[in-house]
Order: structure tokens, then C-alpha cells, then sequence
């Protein structure tokens, strides 16, 4: 069977840009709802603990529901995991708009889909990030990445304004139905598109068994355990900027609405500009570095933004600040995929969402609070000295980068029923369904 590496460029490119075009339309589709739900509960309620509730049931089921979805997505085909999670989420959307079209509206109805829809990305993601090293060759990766990051910066732009504009000219239920007309044309493209086959895990084993395995994994193998807990810190250093600079703007500069937009622009057109460089550029080849440089620049940003006293140089901070984001982004994903066996890369990917989901909201519980107790610059500061010392930690695991390259590593030997003798493998079903 020949590699993805070995195959033409004209075998691969139009699946990874249609993959690539079905979850642009799905993810434009998932957020322009999630905004949109936000601001119906918002505008509806007024409600502080409603809001919790609505957060809680948007993260907690993803992050519950990760190892799962990396286990199937280890086990069956990804394609197909990937287009049953989006009929699921379309599925329960549409329910939602059909009892709003009914006239019948209740709190605990909006919070049941928004679970739904949690889990449905809990299973979606491990396996979206997991197919596409069968589908693009490995020295396409930085660059598939980074073209990905442009389109999540641009998504990021539009979604709130067209999911005000559907909410303010049709209404909220009409805005449902924009999400799952978005799903329904994601899973179309899916149906048209071919995977390379893969090696994966035997079926018949327990989930139990296969979820230790997968932690096994990741503990034995140097570069994915030292990128998971440099993330895992990165992402908690990273919570200051990413939920308290409207309060740092509204503290310090002004509450004026204008400038709590800008704040939210100047990220968003650095993440831009950011994924387009690294789209064209290709980044290092060294990601170890990449990811050590980008902590430090972060660590630098943001504590200039915690003592800067003028807000145009503090908007220019933040576009600075966000041009490295695609980077960092990028160099990550693209080391777990170089580096996972494929057999394991639902499991690892899991890991990787579980991090996203849990580490930000836990560390809310206390920043949030201690912003009330000391000033927001102050918190900045701090976290920005951190980041920059968890650079400088990894600038010091940089030889792990020899490791980097798949296949490099010694193979791993599984425990329990596969070491006994029964077959570990079969071969994915590729785009059959």
C-alpha cells in the first residue's frame, strides 16, 4: 500500500481541500449558532447563573466525552465518525427549531441541544485532527495547518456579524436552521471524499483496555508527554489574555464599546495575518523551537500589555501578540501528527481536546476572582514572566526534535490481549462507509 508521503501531489490535494472546505462550512455554521444562542440567552434573561449553566453545558460534555470519541476514532473509520457527529449536532439543532416553531420555549430545552451538541464535538474532534495525516503528506503539514488557522481567524470575523445580522433580520430559530443547512452541506462534501487507509486498533477489545493503552502511549513516548504538558501550562498562562483583557480595557482605557471591539479585532487580524504567514512560510523545521519561541514572545506581549498606558500601543501589542498564535498553533498540531503512531492518534488528539476544554475554564475559578483582589496588569505581568519561563524550559527539551519524524521511535509493544498474541490491526475501511 502506498504511503500518503509517496503519493502525487494530484492524489492528495483535492481530498484535503475538500476536507478542508467541509469543516470551514461546518465550523462557520457551529459558531455563527453557538454566538447566537449566547446572545438569545443573554437578551432573553439577563441571567448571570443562566449564562453558567449554558457554559457549563457547551464544555462539560465535550471534555467528558474525549476519550471516547479518541478511542472510536482509534478503532473505526474517521470519516465516518466525522460525518455522524455532524448529522447528530444537525439533528439536535433541528429539534430545537422545531419546538421554537411550535411556540413552545423553555430553558432546559436549549441547555439539553447545547449538551448534545458538546458531545457531538467531543467525538467529532479527536477524529478531524486525526484523518488528516492519511490524507496530506508530511511535509504539506505546517503548511495545511496554518492554511487551517487563517480560515478559523477569518470564520472568527464573520460569524458574529452574521450571526447578528440572522438574529436581528430572521430571528433566533431561523439562525438555527443557517447551522444545520451548514452540517447537512458538510457531510455532502464528506460523502465525495477519499482517505488513505491506516493501520487500526482490533475492535473487539474493551474501551477500558484501549484508553490505558493510549495513556501508556503518551507516557512512554518523550516528545508527545513533554508537548502535552507544556500545552496543558501554556493553555492556563494563555487564560489572562484570553478573558480578562476586556476587563483590563474597561479598567484602565474606557468602557466605551468601540474599544472593547477593537480589543477583539486586533487579535483576530493578528491570528490572521498570522495563519496567512505561516500558510505561505511553512514555519521551522525544528517545532520544539517554534513553540519555545512563540511562549517567549507571548510571555514578552503580555507583559508590555499589563503596564502599557497608551491604547493604541496596547492594541498594537495585541495584534503582535496574535500573530504568533497560528504559529504556536501550528508547530503543535503538526508535532503530534509527525510524531503519533496512527493507531494512536485518536487517543492522543482526545488528550489534546480534554486540555483545550478543561485547563481555561478551571483556571477562570481563579483568576476571575483574584482580578477582583489585585489589578488585571498585575495578572499580565505575572502570567506573562511565566510564559516566558515555560520557554525557556522548553528551549532546554529541544534535542527531543531528533524524535520528531514518525517512525523514529522505537515501536510500541502493547500489554494485555494484543501482547497474548491476538491481532492488533485491521485495516481501515478508507472512504468507505
Amino acid at each position: 500500500m502506498k504511503s500518503i508521503r509517496e503519493t502525487p501531489k494530484a492524489k492528495w490535494l483535492l481530498p484535503a481541500v475538500l476536507f478542508l472546505a467541509s469543516q470551514t462550512v461546518s465550523m462557520f455554521g457551529s459558531m455563527l449558532v453557538s454566538f447566537a444562542i449566547t446572545w438569545e440567552l443573554t437578551l432573553s434573561t439577563s441571567s448571570g447563573k443562566v449564562m453558567m449553566i449554558s457554559v457549563l453545558c457547551s464544555c462539560l460534555p465535550q471534555v467528558l466525552i474525549s476519550p471516547l470519541g479518541g478511542v472510536w476514532a482509534d478503532r473505526y473509520n474517521r470519516k465516518v465518525l466525522i460525518i455522524a457527529s455532524d448529522l447528530f449536532i444537525a439533528v439536535a439543532t433541528l429539534v430545537l427549531a422545531y419546538f421554537l416553531f411550535s411556540g413552545y420555549e423553555a430553558l432546559w430545552l436549549v441547555y439539553l441541544v447545547l449538551t448534545v451538541r458538546s458531545a457531538g464535538q467531543g467525538i467529532q474532534s479527536p477524529a478531524v485532527q486525526a484523518i488528516v495525516p492519511q490524507m496530506v503528506p508530511q511535509q504539506q503539514l505546517t503548511r495545511f495547518n496554518g492554511i487551517t488557522s487563517t480560515l478559523q481567524s477569518i470564520i472568527s470575523l464573520a460569524a458574529p456579524a452574521a450571526g447578528g445580522l440572522i438574529l436581528s433580520a430572521l430571528g433566533f430559530t431561523w439562525s438555527l436552521l443557517v447551522d444545520a443547512t451548514t452540517a447537512i452541506l458538510a457531510i455532502v462534501i464528506m460523502l465525495f471524499l477519499r482517505v488513505q487507509p491506516y493501520e487500526r486498533k482490533q475492535a473487539s477489545l474493551t474501551l477500558f483496555h484501549d484508553l490505558k493503552e493510549g495513556m501508556l502511549y503518551v507516557k512512554r513516548d518523550a516528545v508527545i508527554s513533554t508537548v502535552l504538558k507544556f500545552f496543558g501550562a501554556y493553555i492556563l498562562l494563555l487564560t489572562p489574555a484570553i478573558f480578562l483583557t476586556p476587563l483590563l480595557v474597561e479598567r484602565t482605557f474606557g468602557s466605551e464599546v468601540w474599544r472593547l471591539t477593537a480589543n477583539e479585532l486586533s487579535w483576530s487580524i493578528g491570528t490572521l495575518a498570522g495563519g496567512a504567514f505561516v500558510s505561505i512560510w511553512g514555519g521551522w523545521k525544528n517545532k520544539i523551537v517554534t513553540m519555545s519561541f512563540g511562549a517567549l514572545w507571548f510571555g514578552l506581549m503580555f507583559g508590555l500589555m499589563g503596564i502599557a498606558g497608551n491604547f493604541t500601543f496596547y492594541l498594537a501589542l495585541m495584534v503582535v501578540a496574535g500573530l504568533f498564535m497560528p504559529l504556536m498553533a501550528t508547530a503543535s498540531t503538526v508535532l503530534i501528527q509527525e510524531t503519533t503512531e496512527p493507531m494512536f492518534m485518536g487517543r492522543v488528539f482526545s488528550l489534546w481536546s480534554m486540555i483545550s476544554n478543561l485547563v481555561a475554564p478551571a483556571g477562570m475559578l481563579v483568576y476571575g476572582p483574584l482580578a477582583d483582589r489585585i489589578p488585571v496588569q498585575w495578572i499580565m505581568v505575572g502570567s506573562g514572566a511565566l510564559l516566558a519561563a515555560l520557554g525557556v524550559w522548553l528551549l532546554g527539551k529541544r534535542s527531543l526534535a531528533a524524535s520528531e519524524a514518525h517512525g523514529n521511535a522505537a515501536p510500541y509493544h502493547p500489554t494485555g490481549e494484543d501482547a497474548a498474541g491476538s491481532p492488533s490491526v485491521l485495516p481501515d475501511e478508507g472512504s468507505g462507509l
